[in-house]
């Protein structure tokens, strides 16, 4: 049975697993949800994964959720370049120190900005807590090197990456005015390839296009929703 992917690339996560996935040339069937549609809360989907979250995968009867769960699946399955998640114990620990921080730093104020002025018509001032964010990254994790774990790409930027385009989908340019972290997106996009790279986040910084041929009464619905998870 060929492996299954259920992803949605509006979501940070799906983007980080579809790149991954497609970069190391992993063999898989792309299974569409939409979480703006509440799909992941369908019959079939509850089968895949009880968490009803996006990403998930199906590989034969062994179901997995949690992006960063899968990816370190897929590499130890499919034998990735080391360098993605390294088998040097401090490199490898370097990597899980990102993805562990990431949770409750980078992920929710980008995901913040982009969610509330997507969805609102009033202007929330998030942009403290992002740059605050923003210079922890450069500070702790990148420093002076080309990557989060030295001369590579790992998970940790893969990560890193799809979570700072998120505000950039709502129209705010992060990089404009942060040279360092501008040279560290372009390294990452050169890694990555720029045609998937691009095609991964095209949903996304089209969205403020999409949301205006969008029914009202959904979006008003998914306002209410985002307004009570984030504010």
């Amino acid at each position: 049975m060929v492996l299954e992917i259920y992803l949605d690339l509006f979501s940070q996560p799906c983007r980080s697993v579809y790149i991954f996935a497609k970069k190391n040339g992993v063999p898989f069937e792309y299974k569409s949800v939409s979480l703006l549609a509440g799909e992941q809360y369908g019959e079939e989907f509850g089968k895949i994964n009880v968490l009803r979250k996006a990403p998930a995968i199906r590989d034969g009867d062994f179901c997995l959720a949690e992006s960063v769960a899968i990816m370190t699946y897929l590499a130890e399955k499919y034998k990735t370049p080391d360098h993605w998640f390294p088998a040097d114990l401090q490199k490898r620990a370097q990597v899980n120190e990102y993805l562990s921080w990431q949770h409750s730093a980078m992920r929710p104020h980008g995901s913040k900005i982009f969610w509330l002025k997507f969805n609102t018509s009033f202007i929330v001032v998030l942009n403290q807590d992002l740059d605050g964010t923003l210079k922890l990254f450069e500070e702790k994790f990148l420093q002076d090197r080309p990557f989060i774990v030295g001369d590579q790409i790992s998970l940790a930027d893969l990560v890193a990456i799809v979570e700072i385009m998120q505000p950039v989908g709502a129209g705010l340019d992060v990089f404009e005015t942060r040279p360092k972290l501008s040279a560290w997106r372009d390294r990452v996009r050169d890694a990555i390839g720029a045609e998937l790279f691009d095609e991964a986040h095209q949903g996304i910084l089209s969205s403020q296009e999409s949301a205006k041929s969008m029914d009202s009464s959904k979006l008003q619905h998914f306002k209410a929703r985002i307004l009570k998870k984030f504010l």
